[in-house]
């Protein structure tokens, strides 16, 4: 199963489009947000693609009833979990965090042993790291300022256990 993975859109709405788009393209069936969507309206872009969407509040989430309202009306299998999450992906046991809790705390999960994969955001920096048995994944940010080379998506192979950047130009 490939699930895709996103943070910090922050209200780029062209680029949740985009994402959108690469996430169908790739069939992906599940999309975890690590946070900073902003406001509802953001979500309108992952409409009609079918995906269930796993999402967490970033430090610069508003109008919570909103964005929890709005996914929610996407599948039974959509939810907005609050801070922090824990899932299981196809077997495949994941964490999401914002990260603004600092990235201190996002190693503390990496290196509980715990989980498969911890993804974060906040930094708007994409990244990947190995702590243990752990694969520690920011998948890049949407933020106005973000070089392009951090702008990008994150896309997890459960099966082949591999994680693949894509840029994401918007």
């Amino acid at each position: 199963m490939q699930v895709g993975i996103v943070s910090d859109t922050h209200d780029n709405y062209s680029a949740a489009e985009t994402i959108a788009t690469v996430f169908a393209d790739r069939g992906i069936g599940t999309l975890v947000h690590c946070g900073d969507f902003i406001a509802p309206p953001l979500l309108a872009a992952f409409e009609g693609h079918g995906f269930d969407i796993h999402g967490v509040l970033g430090n610069n989430d508003g109008e919570r009833e909103g964005l929890q309202a709005t996914i929610d009306g996407f599948s039974d299998g959509s939810q907005l979990h609050g801070r922090e999450a824990d899932l299981t992906v196809d077997g495949t046991s994941v964490h999401v965090l914002h990260g603004d809790q600092g990235i201190e705390t996002v190693n503390e999960r990496a290196d509980s042993g715990d989980y498969d994969y911890v993804l974060y955001g906040h930094f708007h920096v994409a990244e990947k790291r190995t702590e243990g048995d752990t694969t520690v994944v920011n998948p890049g940010a949407h933020f106005p300022t973000v070089p392009a080379d951090h702008r990008s998506v994150a896309i997890l192979d459960t099966d082949a256990d591999e994680i693949e950047f894509v840029g994401i130009d918007a």
